[in-house]
């Protein structure tokens, strides 16, 4: 019995995710019905929420398809729970998402769940692992994006309409970037398991590097070009405009005057 309600707890969902995605309701309806007097902290308040609760749902979908691989330890350590204070690098998979979310508009891909892969049979099982993160950006995206692909934005409040069109660049961002097969991100480890063990151990050693690397090069004004063109060019065939992506990324960097235009914008 004991044991069992341990098992429970382990799986239980957190106060704290719950509390997120309690502020994420909250601030949803502040930005849709336009209660806040400065429409632009709503949008802030609800896109943030919203990612860090992508961010728990990503490191989630890593720890579950781990748990049915055979690494039951991800129970032990809380990763079940959504509690994203249970996370091994909490820097790498809150702080710093949130910081160049901030900062640039870019979802950062964190890696924050550690798993025993020892415990893994089967090369399909690990490229699992390693994918379902990513996988559950896209999801997140399609929803987000749903409205647009639907035709369904009659009676959806222009602001909050930019808030999502926001919240869906970064979730295409995160997703694209942590597909790419670089040490370090889950694109790697989706094909690590395929590569000759002389591969794999000549790489080990730049694995730290190389999220590092990736956001080096995005610095560089071509590479951003060109990953940001991928981006606009997968929100478009969404539904999503340039311009509602823009606005809303405007809309949420509510401390800076903003683009005029997007008032204008229906």
């Amino acid at each position: 019995m004991a044991t069992a309600t341990a098992r429970s707890g382990e799986r239980r969902i957190s106060p704290v995710f719950l509390g997120i995605v309690a502020v994420t309701a909250v601030t949803g309806w502040a930005a849709w019905t336009g209660w806040a007097a400065r429409p632009g902290i709503a949008v802030f308040l609800f896109v943030t929420a919203a990612w860090v609760v992508s961010l728990c749902l990503h490191e989630y979908a890593h720890a579950r398809t781990a748990l049915h691989g055979g690494d039951l330890s991800v129970g032990d350590k809380g990763y079940l729970t959504l509690n994203p204070l249970k996370y091994t690098h909490a820097l790498l998979s809150i702080v710093l998402p949130l910081l160049f979310v901030i900062a640039g508009g870019i979802g950062l891909p964190g890696g924050a769940v550690f798993i025993e892969r020892d415990r893994i049979r089967g090369r399909w099982r690990h490229s699992l692992i390693s994918a379902a993160g990513p996988l559950t950006n896209v999801l997140f995206a399609a929803v987000c994006t749903a409205p647009f692909w639907l035709g369904a934005l009659d009676g959806v409040p222009r602001d909050f309409r930019f808030a999502l069109a926001f919240l869906a660049l970064l979730q295409v961002t995160a997703a694209i970037l942590n597909f790419l097969p670089v040490p370090g991100l889950d694109g790697y480890g989706v094909v690590e398991p395929w590569l000759s063990y002389g591969v794999k151990r000549q790489v080990a050693p730049f694995a730290p590097y190389g999220l590092m690397l990736v956001f080096a090069l995005l610095w560089v004004p071509s590479v951003n070009a060109v990953f940001f063109d991928v981006v606009d060019a997968v929100l478009r065939h969404l539904g999503v405009g340039d311009a509602d992506s823009y606005c809303g990324q405007q809309l949420y960097r509510f401390w800076t005057q903003g683009d005029p235009g997007c008032a204008f914008v229906r």
